[in-house]
């Protein structure tokens, strides 16, 4: 009976995955041709950044790249929590939550028709989609034209905001779970556009490796002992075997441009994510609390001149 229900499942969702692979290719192949237009816009009364005012230069801009329920320009509700817990720490940065990083055409799929009548009906297809754009974004046929994509929207995005190209400003992207392959390989194209101090904080980071970040001042990876998705990517992705030592990841390793700090006990998702407000630590603090101030501590530090890198000793925090 068991194995008729798995047979089941699996039949009924085989052709939805094999749909979502081949839309999620379509995106940034528009992209590429020409055939649509990134969006710009965003909502009536939304704000292109939140926090320091515009009227003098933030400490910070700080580039918030949500995990895969991430659907429309506005917050998720653990994102946003996570981003409220930042400002309200740090209210000289700037934060942009509004990046796409699962749409090269920068499309909410809450804007989506087609899209808004399968969540009434079929809401898992909308972490499917999410999560194909992950394997694209990873995919070396197709990962170019991703990174250019997602970063040339954060560029606009900053410049929106009041970024000044050449500025000297810090630009932090601040990337959870699958967010994180988006922010590796937006800072090769940031970088071309801005010039930007660029550093990246990875919380729970799915990403396979390969993008190139030496124009990174730095990347800290917040992770935890039970983070088994954030492990999944070390093993899934060959990029990050410490074998290859000239991949992306392994050329930034050496180089000692990568810091872990261990946020244990927290997971990936559920009661002890790294951003639940009722899990609580021997100190007193949520998990909530505690990673909004590892991150706020991570931005206001300058980058460390040599740091430990990502198989070494972690730092717990």
């Amino acid at each position: 009976m068991i194995e008729f229900a798995l047979l089941l499942l699996v039949a009924g969702i085989g052709p939805v995955l094999l749909a979502e692979a081949l839309l999620a290719r379509y995106e940034v192949l528009a992209y590429a041709a020409g055939w649509r237009t990134p969006t710009t816009d965003l909502p009536a009364r939304m704000p292109y950044a939140r926090g320091a005012e515009a009227d003098r230069p933030p400490a910070a801009y700080l580039v918030y790249l949500d995990g895969i329920g991430k659907r429309r320009f506005q917050d998720t509700r653990d994102g946003g929590q996570l981003v409220k817990a930042i400002l309200g720490r740090a209210p000289e940065l700037r934060v942009l939550g509004q990046v796409q990083p699962y749409s090269p055409l920068a499309h909410p799929l809450a804007n989506r028709p087609v899209w808004i009548w399968l969540r009434r009906r079929i809401g898992l297809v909308l972490f499917l989609h999410n999560v194909m754009q992950i394997f694209v974004a990873a995919d070396r046929r197709y990962r170019p034209l991703y990174n250019r994509a997602v970063g040339s929207q954060i560029a606009t995005q900053l410049r929106l905001a009041g970024y000044h190209p050449g500025s000297g400003i810090p630009v932090v992207l601040l990337s959870y779970s699958g967010g994180a392959q988006v922010a590796t390989g937006a800072v090769e194209e940031l970088w071309a556009q801005l010039r930007a101090p660029i550093r990246l904080i990875t919380l729970g980071g799915f990403f396979n490796g390969a993008n190139d970040i030496g124009h990174a001042q730095h990347l800290y990876q917040l992770t935890a002992a039970d983070d088994w998705i954030e492990r999944a990517g070390t093993w899934l992705f060959p990029q990050r075997w410490r074998l290859l030592r000239w991949s992306g990841w392994g050329r930034a390793v050496r180089a000692g441009k990568v810091t872990a700090h261990l946020l244990d006990p927290a997971t990936h998702v559920g009661p002890r994510s790294y951003i639940s407000p009722q899990a609580k630590l021997p100190d007193g603090r949520s998990h909530l609390d505690r990673t909004a101030d590892t991150i706020v501590a991570l931005i206001r530090d300058q980058p460390a001149a040599t740091a430990a890198p990502a198989d070494a000793p972690t730092t717990q925090s």
